[in-house]
């Protein structure tokens, strides 16, 4: 008899919810056969067989919340029996130790009222929702580890939780008139929508956002792609498309301005010394937000490289959860939708977004002659409790005059 439990999902993730199964009970299986699909709050991945034989229990049903590490069903060897009804009840006793084991826990010396919480703790604490007030202190004077939180937390994910719980803080809509009723759909919003409402509105509640705006004329990156994007395509295996462009533009500007690379902890301010620039990508289930990772030292052919198989892997639902986390800059870009204009709304912890739109060409006055020339807005949504108002606005300035003149992203002027 094998066991599948929910793996590891990486860090800060506790949970997920079962979105389906690929087979039924008594149906055969191979090995690294996917059986299961697994939505959490960042990604939605899918569980392999552990060995070959026949899926003889389903313990988690579809819609169900689970742990990690928690049961999701068993494989017998060939083609076995489906296990015996008395069987189950073996699974539900497994958590009886750890109610005893929060025992002693409970007893630990609690931590002073004015204790200062340590970095780690407080992030924790934050991503998790535990009120690091209420778990008992293992550390000097009482103090909470983080080995005290993450305890916490494996204790909290391993209670039940209602599968409605998410949706609670969703205000509920009046009932729809009959007529208007019979022809709505209700479906039930996935994690990954879930948390996505949730962080946004998180956002709005939280950041003193505002957003700034300016126009690039995109006359001389438009030349240089032309020129080059067979040869670049021939040599290096991907397309020449803009994001490339803007990432060093972006890094460029933010070595300038140090503040839009910040995020606030607590009383602090965390100014960052590496570029790790998120680039929102669409899919199906919603917009995700993979990392590339010190874009100083990355050409233009790497960033374009790395995001195309982002995007590759994030359509198909392969993106791993550490390559969306670390990010210190988010790029989106709406154009690709047909979007003039938009306010970005900032991927916290962040401190800034930069939002690209459609290129149109439009009238613009150059040397006293009006000329047609592709223009394309460019908003930064930052956050004015670390970004002052001339810093936003230098850095969108020095965004637009490195891709006006592209040479300054090859000279790093």
């Amino acid at each position: 008899m094998t066991e599948i439990r929910v793996p590891t999902l990486g860090e800060s993730v506790t949970e997920a919810t079962i979105g389906r199964w690929f087979k039924k009970a008594g149906d055969p299986v191979a090995v690294d056969e996917p059986l299961v699909e697994l939505e959490t709050d960042k990604v939605t991945i899918e569980v392999p067989a552990p060995s070959a034989g026949t899926l003889s229990e389903i313990i988690a049903a579809d819609g169900a919340t689970v742990a990690v590490g928690a049961l999701l069903g068993q494989i017998t060897e060939g083609a076995g029996a489906a296990k015996p009804a008395a069987a189950p009840a073996k699974p539900a006793a497994a958590p009886a130790p750890a109610v005893a084991t929060a025992a002693p826990a409970a007893a630990a010396k609690a931590p002073p009222a004015d204790a200062p919480l340590a970095p780690s703790v407080r992030k924790l604490s934050a991503e998790t929702g535990i009120d690091a007030s209420t778990v008992p202190g293992s550390g000097k004077d009482g103090r909470v580890t983080k080995g005290d939180m993450l305890a916490a937390i494996e204790r909290a994910a391993s209670a039940p939780t209602p599968v409605n719980q998410p949706a609670a803080a969703v205000q509920v809509r009046a009932p729809s008139p009959a007529d208007d009723a019979a022809r709505e759909e209700r479906v039930k919003m996935t994690r990954l929508r879930q948390t996505i409402a949730r962080r946004l509105k998180d956002v709005q509640n939280t950041a003193a956002m505002l957003t700034t705006f300016n126009e690039v004329d995109m006359t001389n990156v438009m030349a240089l792609r032309a020129h080059y994007k067979d040869a670049f395509e021939k040599k290096h295996g991907a397309k020449l498309g803009f994001m490339g462009f803007f990432t060093k533009a972006v890094v460029q500007a933010l070595k300038d301005i140090p503040a839009v690379n910040a995020e606030i902890d607590g009383s602090d301010l965390i100014y960052k010394n590496y570029y790790h620039v998120g680039v929102a990508v669409g899919t199906d289930k919603g917009l995700v937000v993979p990392v590339v990772r010190d874009c100083d030292h990355k050409s233009i052919s790497d960033i374009e490289k790395s995001i195309a198989d982002f995007g590759r892997r994030a359509r198909d639902g392969q993106l791993k959860i550490d390559e969306m986390q670390g990010g210190t800059f988010t790029i989106t870009n709406g154009g690709i939708y047909g979007s003039l204009m938009s306010t970005p709304i900032l991927n916290a912890p962040q401190s800034g977004i930069l939002g690209m739109h459609k290129i149109q060409e439009r009238p613009m006055v150059v040397g006293g002659k009006i000329e047609v020339r592709p223009m394309m807005y460019l908003a930064l949504s930052y956050d004015h409790r670390v970004i002052d108002g001339k810093e936003a606005v230098t850095f969108l300035v020095r965004v637009k005059d490195s891709l006006e003149d592209p040479a300054r992203l090859v000279l790093d002027l």
